[in-house]
């Protein structure tokens, strides 16, 4: 494994390392679509049940580390990575693999076809916020107009409650090129080698090593001419019971030899300083 050098304390780049995971409900779809997209018809029943629970379930797992966005039958979870830690890196893994087998489970139970996950890192770049500064400057006249004494408690509370964005954005999904990785494998399904309901991680996460801790199925060379992404996956079969040392176990790599592996530079942070002071 390639040894990673030191990244400073406080040290702020343009991009970020990040990893997501798309995850997608099989076969909604056809479900939905026999009650014709009518909520109201007899068949949308099941369908309207299944993808309230798919939501909820989620909503569960979701938590500061793990944030999430649903869009309807399909979720992303993400987060950037540690240049200097790889237990973020096994932490996200950890959390997704858990997502991915209880609804897996809950699935089975149900006798629905499952879900499929789809792992990626890649880059992201920062500063996507723009939208989100008129939400906070709506936020910043209610509170000034309070403090002014122009509206009172039960106006300010009032005013608040029925905010609604006539923008919305999640920054940290906006150029970022693990989402779009993720979700583009996954959606190639079979075509793009990626069959049925499973959880298949970028090999990237792990450097040239195969952790022991998991049961990997054969590499899976993925590609999209049309947008020139590439990666190799794998299918996890099995997740052994072991216990990690705290700073994440050595066979996973930190934000930085992610960087490292994907833009083929072993002095990636020196591109990234250059790139910060140009």
């Amino acid at each position: 494994m390639t040894k990673s050098p030191k990244v400073g304390k406080g040290v702020s780049f343009p991009f970020q390392v990040s990893v997501a995971c798309w995850i997608d409900l099989l076969g909604y779809g056809g479900m939905i679509s026999e009650a014709g997209f009518n909520p109201l018809h007899p068949k949308a029943k099941d369908a309207i049940k299944r993808i309230r629970k798919f939501h909820k379930t989620i909503a569960d797992h979701s938590t500061r580390h793990f944030p999430t966005l649903v869009m309807n039958d399909g979720a992303v979870a993400y987060r950037d990575l540690s240049m200097r830690s790889r237990s973020v890196s096994h932490d996200f893994l950890s959390r997704a693999l858990r997502l991915f087998q209880t609804i897996k489970d809950e699935e089975a139970s149900q006798g629905y076809p499952g879900a499929r996950l789809v792992l990626a890192c890649g880059f992201r770049m920062r500063g996507r916020g723009a939208g989100l500064r008129a939400s906070r400057q709506h936020t910043e006249s209610v509170i000034q107009r309070l403090q002014n004494g122009e509206i009172d408690a039960n106006q300010a509370v009032h005013e608040a409650a029925s905010m609604q964005p006539r923008f919305d954005i999640v920054p940290q999904l906006q150029a970022n090129f693990a989402f779009t990785k993720a979700y583009v494998a996954e959606s190639s399904g079979s075509d793009g080698g990626l069959p049925g309901a499973n959880f298949y991680v970028d090999l990237a996460l792990f450097g040239d090593i195969r952790p022991p801790w998991l049961e990997l199925g054969p590499n899976i060379d993925w590609e999209c001419p049309r947008l020139h992404l590439k990666a190799t996956f794998a299918k996890i079969e099995a997740v052994a019971n072991v216990t990690h040392p705290a700073g994440g176990p050595q066979e996973i790599s930190d934000g930085l030899a992610v960087a490292q592996l994907l833009s083929g530079d072993p002095d990636v942070l020196r591109a990234l300083r250059t790139a910060v002071k140009s």
